[in-house]
């Protein structure tokens, strides 16, 4: 089904007449969501791989277009609300 859609398409080879397959659909994710700033972390694990593979494999082909301030930052969780509608800090660490 997926060769018929990019033959359909006329997106079966890339611009260097490479093949495309249903792993370059993960390989664009990964890129995407690099280029878009994603915690890298997250991406790792959406993908089921590590960190150092995406940086060894994605990252380095990216590094002129990724805005380095954006990846590897840990975002903050939003506050999980009670029943009360409250934010509930029960999951808040302690300062050290």
């Amino acid at each position: 089904m997926f060769n018929r859609i990019l033959e359909d398409n006329n997106l079966k080879f890339d611009r260097n007449d490479k093949a495309r397959t249903a792993y370059s659909l993960r390989h664009s994710y990964i890129c995407f969501r690099l280029l878009e700033g994603a915690d890298i972390y997250q991406v790792a694990k959406n993908c089921r791989t590590s960190v150092e593979m995406i940086e060894k494999h994605y990252a380095a082909h990216l590094k002129d277009m990724i805005d380095t301030s954006l990846v590897n930052v840990r975002r903050e969780r939003p506050k999980r609300k009670d029943q009360s509608g409250k934010a509930d800090d029960s999951e808040r660490r302690p300062e050290a």
